[in-house]
This record gives structure tokens, sequence and C-alpha cells, in this order.
């Protein structure tokens, strides 16, 4: 499987083999699952605070389209097949079918969104990195909203204040990390785009 060189991942690694996108997309799992595992519960919501979508932003920017929207899938796939690599190490298919299923069905379409944005070279610049990440956060977030309140059978108002609310310092917290260090490291690897 090859996927287009115009990601930061295939600029780096421009050969890349079946082995290599393998571990490439083992390595994206445990990203992922590590950065599920910073999890701060939130008092009255069923969904917890996370570093998991700072991981998304990241992997879908980094591996392009193609490869972010594998290995995302893979981290699923390997979820509900029991590995703990959901918050809080907790795994099965209820992750995908409950409560906090829409944000991680969200999370897999932004993998993919992002890359397509990657393919337009919008995370090499300060000016379209951050707007880039924000455009993910928010298909995160409008999937996690939407399947919460369907989930629950909750109002707006209960789904806002325990969806969205608490999250909102430290999305705009990952947004200007993922947004700022993606620009950062393209100058280090093509001092050309300086």
């Amino acid at each position: 499987m090859s996927f287009p060189a115009t990601s930061l991942r295939s600029t780096v690694l421009p050969q890349s083999s079946m082995l290599s996108t393998a571990a490439l997309a083992a390595g994206g799992v445990l990203f992922l699952a590590a950065m599920a595992q910073i999890a701060i519960p939130v008092p009255g919501s069923p969904v917890p605070v996370t570093g998991q979508t700072l991981g998304v932003l990241l992997i879908g920017t980094t591996y392009g389209s193609g490869l972010g929207l594998a290995t995302f899938a893979t981290y699923l796939l390997a979820g509900i097949a029991g590995a703990p690599v959901f918050a809080e190490a907790s795994f099965g298919v209820e992750k995908i079918t409950g409560a906090t299923g829409g944000y991680l069905i969200g999370m897999m379409v932004a993998t993919y969104l992002l890359g397509l944005l990657a393919k337009r070279r919008l995370d090499q610049r300060f000016l379209t990195s951050l707007p880039s990440m924000l455009f993910g956060t928010l298909i995160i977030f409008s999937f996690g909203l939407l399947w919460l309140h369907h989930f629950t059978g909750k109002d707006w108002a209960w789904t806002i204040a325990a969806g969205l609310t608490p999250f909102i310092v430290g999305e705009a917290i990952k947004i200007a990390i993922a947004g700022t260090s993606l620009p950062i490291l393209w100058r280090l690897v093509n001092p050309a785009k300086r």
C-alpha cells in the first residue's frame, strides 16, 4: 500500500515499504492510545477530557489522509477487539456505540480531512495551520455533540454543558500546540519553505 508524498511523513520518509508503513501505523496507534490515557473525568459528563484530540490533529496532518485514516481505523478496531486503548484503559464496542462514540467517529473523520488539508500544504504555514486544526476540532465536536445529544436524550443545554464547555480551554491549547508545531517542523525538514 502506498500513500501520496504530500504529508510530513512522506517528506521525511519518501521511500516507504509495506513494513515501514505498518510500523508507522502501529506507532500511531500506540501514540493515540497513550494520548487517550491522559484523561480527566468531567463531573456530570460521560465524556472525559483527554489528550486524544491532540493525537488526532498530529496524526491526521503528519501522516496524510490515507495512512492517517488507516491508523485511526486500526486504533478503533484494536479497542473494539479488547486492547485497552481508549480513555482510562477501557475497550469494547460499547465505547463506539455509547456516549463517547460520536467523538471517536468524529476523530476518524477529522483525521482523514486533516490529511486532505495537509495535501494542500495547509499545515506548513502558521496562517493556515491554526485554522486547519480548528476545523479538525470542530469536526470532532460536531460528531460528538450530535451523538451525545441523541444517545442521552438530554436537551441541548445539557449536551453543550457536558460535551463542549469543559473542553474549550484544553482544545484551544491543543490547537495552538498542533497549529504552531507543524509549521516549525516543516521549516526544519524543508528549509527552502522558510
